[in-house]
């Protein structure tokens, strides 16, 4: 459980699910979560919810609209049930718990689901036009970023990875994926931080990882995202597929 779960005020947690959800928490199902707290509730009128306390950014708002719009659309997700919300100085947001179900496995189609999965999404999602804004991306997601060095800062710490020394060829992986994001335009659509061109689907995937391996490295923890060998080939497919 991540600390951002652990510091979860109850009784601020209480006052708020009465605010915003017209019922008091009766008992808690889970509680989890990394860059956000994420909690299972059963409420007092019996409805089981989930709500989500995360630091403040006007993304937020535009997510939950995505979110309700997939929904209402027909798209296998939580309904959410409220708006972004003040709580504190960060901001919750609350959907229909849903339970059950089991993780795809590693092999056969699994691939082929999830590439449907996403196809729909994109499907469905309304245009960035539509929905307030979903600037700024997350960090992982944040190869154009706007600031300086090519690593964004992250949002569980405030290392600055451009500062830190190493190792290279997660620099070089960055570096070339970033590259091949910025060369040539497409058409801006509401998917998960990827592309339906395949070059470009390959290089967002190589940035993606290059940013966690660059934070692990940071941390001093072992490269578990990215291998320098896999990089190289990532990258060749990012630039000949």
């Amino acid at each position: 459980m991540s600390s951002r779960a652990r510091d979860v005020d109850p009784g601020r947690l209480a006052h708020w699910c009465v605010e915003h959800l017209g019922s008091a928490p009766a008992d808690e199902i889970f509680r989890s979560g990394y860059l956000s707290a994420v909690i299972g509730l059963r409420l007092a009128d019996d409805r089981a919810v989930v709500v989500k306390v995360r630091p403040a950014s006007p993304r937020v708002a535009a997510c939950v609209e995505v979110q309700r719009r997939l929904f209402e659309s027909g798209y296998p997700c939580p309904e959410p049930l409220t708006g972004a919300a003040p709580f504190g100085d960060a901001v919750a947001t609350a959907e229909t718990y849903v339970p059950g179900g089991a993780l795809l496995p590693g092999a056969d189609r699994a691939a082929w689901a999830f590439a449907e999965a996403f196809a729909r999404l994109v499907k469905l999602a309304p245009r960035p036009a539509e929905v307030s804004t979903l600037d700024p991306a997350p960090p992982w997601a944040a190869w154009d970023h706007a600031g300086a060095g090519l690593w964004p800062r992250p949002g569980d710490s405030d290392v600055n990875l451009n500062e830190v020394a190493g190792p290279g060829w997660i620099d070089v992986a960055g570096r070339r994926a970033r590259d091949r994001l910025q060369a040539g335009a497409s058409e801006a659509v509401i998917g998960h931080c990827d592309w339906d061109e395949l070059q470009r689907s390959w290089a967002a995937g190589v940035w993606t990882r290059a940013y966690d391996a660059k934070h692990q490295h940071a941390a001093g923890q072992p490269v578990v995202s990215l291998s320098e060998n896999e990089a190289r080939e990532r990258l060749r497919r990012a630039w000949t597929d």
